[in-house]
């Protein structure tokens, strides 16, 4: 296998493993939380590699999301007081126990190979270097098997969890009533987070991980209402994310982290703006309408309240709905002119009237709102 299928190979998997979490932290309301997460646990990685003087120790990992989980029980513990507020809460948290690390390794690791730097930004040219040497042959990078447990540990959670993970992440009074604990669930969640985190640092950093664990599931989630479907989404997005982002790298020579990130920012984009259902166009449209509509509807009720009325002269009048309406002249001529290519209202002696489609459409609009309440 070639170094370029390698890379995208990679980039794919660590997209979806880090997507699959990613969908309960966006529904949850936690993205900033992934921010949180994969910069503390450089702590845990620090702290881990001075009690095992190794990189390559898997205490790396268990020291990270030990320290991924106090993160979140620091925030939540500071919220719970009532006196600040959940971002602000992070906004504390996080950059104290992020610079301590910081310190700490500029202070007593200057020597060995645990670069700020890498961790942050990574760098996916050089995964493939890393190669998995088993009994004298090479099967490829470590990554890609690294990377593929942790997806798999991920894949196993949510199936096995799923009833429980979608209860306590909508409706977490239903989930104790139905007596498992919200609390477990959502620091199991966070084990989880701070696993993938972890793992995908030395390939592909901190920036991309948060990258690829917010982005594909907030455009899922403008894309479909159903939970599966979400994470489905999220991962098939992630992995175009990846792949597209590599191409835009190869074609403007460019990194290769940062052109992921942008391909996900892209892709969000246009789906935030061309989304059938909740995107920024169809969301203009629908509200445009529904305005119109209700314009409509006002104008023909207050047309059939003063219908055969002496006022109506006064109140439906060309030139004198305009005052009693309040409406701005030149929507009021639109709504006129809506209504009068719809056949449901007519001129005549300068009073507006209704048409019998018209009367009868008044009728059954103000049924429906009268039903309704």
């Amino acid at each position: 296998m070639s170094p370029e299928l390698e890379i995208q190979l990679i980039a794919v998997i660590v997209a979806v493993a880090c997507s699959l979490p990613g969908v309960f932290l966006v529904l949850r309301k936690m993205a900033m939380m992934s921010d949180a997460i994969t910069h503390t646990i450089l702590l845990g990685i620090v702290i881990a590699f001075f009690m095992v003087n190794s990189l390559t120790s898997p205490l790396l990992i268990v020291g990270a999301a030990i320290m991924g989980v106090f993160t979140v029980f620091l925030t939540e513990m500071l919220n719970n007081t009532k006196l600040v507020s959940e971002d602000s809460a992070i906004g504390v948290v996080f950059p104290l126990l992020f610079s301590i690390a910081i310190i700490i390794i500029s202070r007593y690791a200057g020597s060995v190979h645990l670069d700020t730097d890498s961790v942050l930004l990574g760098e996916l040219a050089y995964a493939p270097f890393n190669r998995m040497i088993v009994f004298g042959q090479d099967i490829g990078p470590k990554a890609i098997y690294s990377m593929g447990i942790i997806l798999i540990i991920n894949l196993v959670f949510i199936i096995v969890f799923f009833k429980e993970l979608k209860i306590a992440t909508f409706d977490p009074a239903l989930a104790t009533v139905l007596g498992f604990s919200p609390i477990v669930i959502h620091y199991s969640l966070m084990t989880m987070v701070s696993i993938t985190a972890v793992g995908a640092f030395e390939s592909v950093g901190s920036i991309l991980v948060i990258a690829f664990m917010i982005g594909p599931p907030v455009t899922a989630y403008l894309l479909t209402d159903n939970l599966k479907n979400m994470i489905l989404l999220s991962g098939v997005i992630g992995a175009i994310n990846g792949i597209f982002g590599y191409q835009l790298a190869s074609a403007l020579d460019v990194s290769i982290a940062g052109s992921m990130a942008l391909m996900t920012g892209i892709v969000f984009l246009l789906v935030f703006v061309f989304a059938p259902k909740r995107g920024f166009l169809t969301t203009f449209r629908r509200r445009r309408f529904q305005k119109i509509d209700f314009a409509e509807k006002s104008l023909l009720f207050h047309i059939f309240n003063h219908e055969g009325k002496q006022e109506e002269a006064l109140e439906s009048g060309v030139n004198t709905i305009e005052d009693h309406l309040n409406w701005d002249r030149h929507f009021l001529k639109l709504i006129i002119k809506g209504l009068k290519d719809k056949k449901k209202i007519y001129v005549e002696d300068d009073i507006i009237k209704l048409t019998d489609l018209g009367r009868e459409y008044a009728i059954k609009s103000y049924e429906e709102i009268v039903s309704e309440f």
